[in-house]
């Protein structure tokens, strides 16, 4: 079959408007955000309907033809980018947007996967809840990649990772088939937990088209600071103190090094620093309440006293007024926009055990500065689940040359993946694998485990159609 009968056939299913074919209006369908990767797709889809989605992928599957699915194109992995050698279909959801139902009573909304996680954030706060995964691409990522790559966001110490967020979902099989799994049941004990082998999966075993989700009671209060200190074990010290004094109203914990705050000072200049930057670390903390008119800034206050007192911490404010929460949150939420302005950015997103925060923080420091000596260290992550994004920052003229910039991400690379290796960490903890991690799963992960996710692979798309090239590379 020629690549015009199947861009007819597609057409036939989705309607002429909502297939864009190759030229200047799919560019931003076959380039990832950070414009590291530029592919090829036959068609981008935008289907309309769940049965729609899965006549595309009927249609795909009797013809070979690759399928990779898309959000909003927000990752940092190029998981949603058309790489593979032969003909492919983007699949987009964006015509799948809408809020099907929103239970206040049993704390869950249901929606298409199409859904901007902003506007799934509204919905719920409309009717006096919460839903918490937050991420600085909320305005315009989709839930279905964000289920797709199990998204983790700020607010994990209190809620989880997207995983934990999801009850039940409607997924088309790589053939065609619908698997309705979507189910509002917070009690569930019959057979395989199915729905968890979408969750995370990149777009590798099939196509999240709708989800239900849990909602929690809406926060009513919060107090947030940003506090200087010295080094990682001192946030650990911190860490056990705040929750040894705030309890479950510790929301977030949120680390900056002060080289990425440097990048941000630099890059992002409408954003204000609050400290002389004359530490190695700043943190953001969060209390939140359920109840309103809490008062939480008096014993966050009473809390960092007992951590100045204690040496944890060098300095802290505490912010006196909504707005000067979000002015502390921005600094957070610009890392990813400074880094990017800075150079070339060999980013990493490793999970280590707690207590080894401090030792892999230091150790892939010391290693990526004598490896590769032009490299900037800088540092963000999630005090409290372990989760460190160490980035390598490299001077554009530095990696003009594809083959010397691939020898310097290598040795970077290298660094980290060791270390992380050792403390038997993993070396993704929120963003996924995709095309950029790809090797360096393979590298670090157990046989046995990769066998596993093969066989799952296998058992799902034995034609290998689904999202090709993806975590497996």
């Amino acid at each position: 079959m020629t690549n015009q009968s199947l861009v007819e056939g597609l057409n036939a299913i989705v309607g002429s408007n909502h297939l864009v074919t190759p030229g200047p209006d799919q560019e931003p369908y076959v380039t990832d955000w950070r414009g590291r990767y530029h592919g090829h797709a036959l068609a981008v889809v935008k289907p309309g309907s769940t049965a729609e989605v899965a006549a595309v992928m009927e249609f795909c599957a009797q013809h070979g033809v690759a399928v990779v699915p898309q959000g909003g194109n927000t990752g940092m992995c190029g998981a949603a980018t058309p790489m593979q050698a032969g003909p492919a279909v983007v699949v987009r959801l964006d015509r799948l947007r809408r809020i099907l139902e929103v239970n206040p009573v049993a704390n869950t909304i249901t929606v298409q996967a199409g859904c901007i996680l902003a506007e799934i954030q509204a919905a719920a706060a409309a009717v006096g809840r919460l839903f918490p995964l937050s991420l600085g691409a909320e305005g315009s990522c989709q839930i279905g990649g964000n289920i797709a790559t199990n998204a983790g966001g700020t607010a994990v110490l209190r809620y989880g990772p997207t995983r934990d967020l999801v009850m039940g979902l409607e997924v088309v099989l790589p053939d065609g088939q619908v698997f309705d799994g979507l189910r509002a049941l917070r009690k569930d004990n019959t057979g395989y937990d199915l729905k968890q082998l979408f969750i995370g999966a990149e777009g590798t075993l099939g196509l999240i088209t709708a989800a239900v989700l849990k909602l929690v009671p809406a926060v009513r209060s919060s107090a947030t600071a940003m506090v200087a200190l010295y080094d990682m074990a001192k946030a650990l010290d911190l860490l056990a103190l705040l929750r040894t004094e705030l309890g479950d109203r510790l929301g977030s914990l949120e680390l900056m090094s002060r080289e990425q705050v440097e990048v941000i000072a630099e890059h992002v200049p409408h954003v204000t620093i609050p400290f002389p930057l004359t530490t190695p670390f700043f943190l953001i903390i969060e209390t939140v309440d359920t109840m309103a008119e809490v008062d939480l800034q008096t014993p966050l206050e009473t809390a960092l006293g007992q951590a100045l007192e204690a040496g944890l911490i060098e300095d802290a404010l505490v912010a006196s007024s909504t707005a000067q929460a979000h002015a502390l949150w921005k600094v957070r939420h610009s890392v990813s926009e400074g880094s990017k302005a800075a150079g070339y950015v060999v980013s990493h997103d490793s999970a280590v055990p707690l207590g080894q925060q401090g030792a892999f923080v230091e150790a892939v420091e010391r290693g990526i500065k004598a490896a590769v000596p032009e490299a900037r260290v800088v540092m963000h992550g999630h005090i409290g689940d372990g989760n460190i994004h160490v980035l390598g920052i490299l001077p554009h003229g530095l990696v003009a040359d594809p083959v010397e910039r691939d020898r310097l991400v290598g040795l970077i690379n290298a660094v980290v993946d060791d270390e992380t290796a050792r403390l038997r960490g993993a070396i993704s903890a929120e963003h996924g694998i995709g095309i950029s991690n790809a090797g360096r799963l393979a590298r670090v992960t157990d046989a046995v485990e990769m066998n596993l996710m093969r066989r799952v692979k296998h058992a799902l798309d034995p034609a290998g159609l689904m999202n090709p090239g993806k975590i497996f590379g």
